[in-house]
């Protein structure tokens, strides 16, 4: 049924789970049963249209075939729609199914979609068991796994959140067949930022499948989600104070300039991957004037970038309004940023912004501007 099992294990075993990768949706009651423990119970699904029109169907029949019981909670579409709103509607749903502590929530979509279902999760009853079946690239090697879940505000991209990590990963790369190309773009960025952090050898094969389409697409998911399992299972709930290259905060590489650009669009202008792609080049740049990073390492991000697929321009974006939305990073500690730039191919290092001229920050945002708008 399934071609790789990756685990994730904490210090604590019952936060620890397994990713199933290659497995097909028609099997996902069965699967559903071996995370959970038990066959029956309730399950909710939670989802959007688009995503339910083309799999929840199979979903709910397998789910209903392996004894249990499946009502579905349908949210739109998009990150201005993962909100402390949209969470009161799924609760009062979770609720009206008669939802107990023994039951589950299945996240069936993208990233917007786990993570409000995630977060949901973790605040009813104080905690239930939620599943994970990522439909989209990004998600499936990044948002899926790890156990962060959150929703927007007003003042903020996932600023009111908590650590829940789901009982299983599935994972079937056929669904990817029916993505919009920006969505397979937004996925291969955050496969680019994992290769970067992880060194030459990944980096090399996604440029390979970027440049020919040779290598199996489920094979480098595979791979993406080994990295991240590691990094994670190494560092579980982002410890304040580490600072060290195996501190979970590297994953955030091209997150700071990310989060910022879709705060000033809000949020609904760039697909996060997309965002993440110029933030990787501008933590590249950074990296560079700061001495810390090789001319011809920063041309290989761009390269490998450029075969991602086109990303979206920055014109008529507010220079200045993505600039002061850094200082409302979550990932501001004690008055700093902590930027994750780069000292090498696969050598991370987390550098506050107190180290970093705002200058130099500045002008390399105007930099980036001018070469993508």
């Amino acid at each position: 049924m399934t071609k790789r099992i990756i685990k994730i294990e904490f210090g604590r075993s019952s936060a620890s789970y397994k990713i199933a990768i290659g497995a097909s949706l028609e099997h996902v009651g069965r699967w559903a049963q071996t995370s959970l423990n038990r066959g029956g119970g309730k399950i909710v699904i939670v989802s959007n249209p688009t995503v339910c029109n083309l799999y929840g169907a199979i979903c709910e029949r397998s789910l209903k075939d392996a004894g249990f019981s499946v009502s579905t909670f349908l949210m739109k579409d998009g990150e201005t729609h993962k909100s402390l709103k949209t969470a009161e509607a799924a609760l009062t749903h979770f609720s009206k199914s008669g939802l107990t502590r023994s039951d589950a929530v299945v996240a069936l979509g993208g990233g917007v979609v786990g993570d409000l279902a995630g977060f949901t999760a973790s605040m009813y009853l104080r905690g239930i068991s939620y599943l994970q079946i990522p439909t989209t690239l990004l998600a499936m090697i990044d948002s899926s796994v790890g156990g962060k879940t959150a929703v927007n505000t007003a003042f903020g991209k996932n600023l009111v959140g908590a650590f829940h990590q789901p009982k299983g990963v599935f994972i079937d790369a056929k669904m990817l067949s029916t993505l919009p190309r920006r969505e397979l773009t937004a996925g291969l960025c955050e496969m680019v930022k994992h290769a970067a952090l992880s060194g030459l050898e990944l980096l090399r094969q996604t440029h390979k499948h970027l440049k020919t389409q040779e290598n199996e697409l489920t094979d480098l998911i595979a791979k993406n989600i080994a990295f991240k399992a590691k990094v994670v299972a190494g560092d579980e709930r982002e410890a304040l104070k580490r600072t060290d290259a195996k501190s979970r905060k590297i994953l955030n590489f091209g997150h700071t300039l990310a989060h910022a650009l879709e705060k000033a669009t809000n949020y609904s202008y760039f697909k996060h991957g997309e965002a993440v792609g110029h933030g990787i080049l501008y933590a590249a740049e950074l990296s560079k004037s700061l001495a810390l990073l090789k001319e011809k390492d920063v041309e290989l991000l761009n390269d490998v970038l450029q075969c991602v697929g086109p990303l979206p321009s920055l014109a008529n974006i507010d220079e200045k309004k993505v600039f002061d939305a850094f200082s409302q990073d979550k990932k501001n500690i004690d008055g700093a940023l902590q930027m994750v730039l780069l000292k090498g191919i696969g050598k991370p290092v987390i550098v506050p912004t107190t180290k970093i001229p705002k200058s130099l920050m500045q002008q390399t945002l105007k930099q980036l501007f001018k070469k993508w708008s």
